[in-house]
């Protein structure tokens, strides 16, 4: 096991450059066997989800490439064969799969996905649309077969809007007969980007990144080359760590209106921040004050960078408030964090009072989960001493080379196993 070892309290400065989307790359590569050709994706983060991925497209025959920020992915020789549960359990993203499969082949098998233990995160939203196209559900012991004789475009509501049931519910409805209407569909960056990827590929889609999307379905897709887009939870947690420790330090390669809901906050706790078209500048202020969050569906404020805000609210004079409306296991940072130094009460696993201004000291902790591990990296940036972090696995999932671009602008942290 590897473990990231970090000297706190010293200014960064330079450039942090923000690659792939995580978010949307673990949908886009699942989305690409829809088409019999070959598809090339650019821009893909070097994390350990998309090797996990990777092993799922060579299981079922899928003639696969993975390089520096590229993946190229050729299904035509592929076989519908069944996912096994060493496998999807790496990650949550897994589910993908199951609309994809299912809109190519009509029929899927494969396990219950993995990922972090933040919560429940049911699948039910993206079953109950399987259905509404006509597809029938069994379940037994975590193991899910899901067919269809053909699938038909239907009226489809889901009661939140969910990330993950609405890519699922494109996959499949793309290759479906008639139109496919998605209400209270998710807004996020990524369910575009996922939309503009299928059409390019030769998909009807319209209305993503808003709440209702339409889907005309085709009788077949061809094969494209598509870049994905930024990833706005790595930038907004780099924007983040720049607003703490940041002597000019640029953010760069990321989209500012992605992640507006972090800098509208930051601004309003008193950060300084100089926003241009593709990048965010940051020195470090002296005097930030307590504001609060509430977590909500895009274009509010991400779940994603709850957890990633927290050190940054200890650093705040008066008390922070936090609500957690998304997943209810997000504080999972919260015991690490006081051990450190800091002055936290949570209650009900829902809010969060941060009192502030409180110093951290470096500790040995654990990351509990990938944003959760995050927020324990920028702990230890701004504690007084040497902070280890274990569990670095989950980092890792989601953050591509996170200590080699600390380093580059001036962190002391080091990767040790």
């Amino acid at each position: 096991m590897s473990s990231i070892v970090i000297e706190g309290n010293h200014k960064l400065s330079g450039e942090i450059a923000i690659g792939g989307a995580k978010n949307s790359a673990v949908a886009l590569i699942p989305a690409a066997i829809l088409c019999g050709d070959k598809v090339l994706l650019k821009n893909v983060p070097n994390i350990s989800d998309i090797y996990a991925l990777e092993e799922i497209l060579s299981s079922l025959g899928v003639d696969v490439e993975l390089g520096d920020h590229f993946i190229s992915i050729d299904s035509s020789d592929m076989i519908n064969d069944v996912i096994p549960c060493e496998l999807s359990s790496k990650l949550r993203a897994s589910y993908y799969f199951m609309g994809a499969l299912l809109g190519k082949y009509k029929k899927v098998k494969m396990c219950f996905p993995g990922g972090c233990s933040i919560g429940q995160r049911p699948i039910n939203l993206h079953l109950k649309g399987f259905e509404k196209l006509g597809a029938h559900v069994e379940e037994e012991d975590g193991n899910f077969t899901i067919t269809a004789d053909k699938l038909i475009g239907d009226d489809i509501f889901l009661d939140v809007p969910s990330v993950g049931a609405t890519i699922n519910i494109m996959l499949a409805a793309v290759l479906a007969g008639g139109k496919t209407v998605i209400d209270n569909a998710a807004m996020e960056p990524e369910i575009v980007d996922v939309a503009e990827f299928l059409n390019q590929m030769g998909a009807q889609i319209s209305g993503a990144g808003t709440p209702k999307i339409e889907i005309i379905g085709v009788e077949k897709l061809h094969g494209t080359t598509y870049s994905v887009v930024p990833d706005r939870i790595e930038a907004g947690t780099y924007v983040i760590v720049a607003s703490l420790l940041g002597k000019n330090l640029k953010v760069t390669g990321l989209i500012p209106s992605h992640i507006e809901s972090l800098t509208s906050k930051l601004e309003e706790a008193g950060v300084k921040l100089d926003i241009g078209k593709n990048y965010v500048r940051v020195s470090r202020g002296g005097n930030y004050k307590a504001i609060d969050v509430k977590t909500m569906v895009y274009p509010g404020f991400p779940t994603d960078l709850q957890q990633p805000l927290v050190p940054f609210l200890t650093k705040c004079h008066g008390i922070s408030h936090i609500e957690e409306t998304i997943y209810e296991n997000r504080f999972m940072n919260i015991p690490d964090t006081v051990k450190m130094g800091a002055s936290i009460e949570v209650f009900d696993n829902q809010y969060a009072s941060i009192y502030g201004k409180s110093d951290l000291v470096g500790k040995v902790v654990v990351a509990t989960d990938l944003r959760g591990g995050a927020s324990m990296v920028i702990c230890g940036l701004i504690a007084d001493g040497i902070t280890t972090i274990n569990n670095v696995e989950h980092i890792l999932r989601g953050y591509e080379d996170i200590v080699g671009k600390l380093r580059k602008v001036g962190a002391h942290i080091k990767i040790v196993d």
